[in-house]
């Protein structure tokens, strides 16, 4: 399976638990259809977007960025952006394949220890 990274920007006014059950949901959607995830990274918490971005019929100037780690079928890709698009509590998400090959999933697993 291919090794996959969610980039994605919540609300910046999110609770802590609203942020939690938005990842907890994340992961099952990747869990529930075969795939592996492999971990979170808060990038950053209520910090100002590069520009105000207009999402669910409003605007946001402030956002949390997260990525998520996973393997899994181009498929379940698919159906977590879905879902993540018309979620209001995520502004803007991207999946980016990071790789399928094994030497090369080797050398990211080196880099992100």
């Amino acid at each position: 399976m291919p090794l996959y990274e969610l980039v994605c920007i919540s609300r910046g006014s999110l609770t802590q638990e609203s942020m939690r059950t938005l990842l907890k949901r994340s992961a099952e959607t990747v869990l529930d259809r075969g795939g592996a995830v492999r971990g979170f990274v808060n990038m950053g918490r209520d910090m100002p977007l590069p520009y105000r971005m207009k999402r669910h019929m409003e605007y946001h100037t402030h956002g949390t960025f997260w990525l998520m780690h996973y393997h899994s079928n181009p498929k379940t890709s698919g159906v977590l952006m879905s879902q993540l698009k018309l979620d209001p509590r995520v502004i803007r998400c991207n999946v980016i394949k990071i790789t399928d090959k094994l030497s090369e999933m080797a050398a990211f697993n080196a880099a992100s220890v």
